[in-house]
């Protein structure tokens, strides 16, 4: 039985997603938080195809912090712009734009993608 919690989030995350797409162009931002990471994802939703990825793994974060976050984000803008993508739909995916979310956000606008 999932919780209330997750149950509001998947709402939320569908009424996202209704609204915004990815393209070859200008890519969806796809962010994924659990408990022991968070990734991001650059999502060509016409293709149906992953062009790049990062995580805190990569990173060589021990936890999730807004310090982690802000790496994962400049590693995602890194890779994007290795890939000739300047710029992306942003996709928090049902969580709220506050804390790791936000960080990562930032994180890869000061490395030059934009929103």
């Amino acid at each position: 039985m999932e919780s209330r919690k997750s149950q509001r989030r998947l709402k939320i995350k569908l009424r996202i997603r209704k609204k915004i797409s990815g393209t070859s162009t200008k890519p969806r931002l796809s962010v994924f938080r659990s408990n022991t990471g968070i990734y991001a994802q650059l999502i060509d939703d016409f293709s149906g195809v992953t062009l790049a990825s990062a995580s805190s793994r990569e990173v060589g974060a021990k936890s999730v912090n807004k310090e982690a976050s802000k790496k994962v984000g400049a590693k995602i803008a890194e890779v994007a712009k290795s890939k000739g993508i300047t710029a992306v739909v942003f996709d928090r995916n049902g969580y709220l734009y506050h804390g790791n979310i936000q960080a990562l956000a930032e994180g890869a606008r000061e490395s030059g993608l934009t929103f």
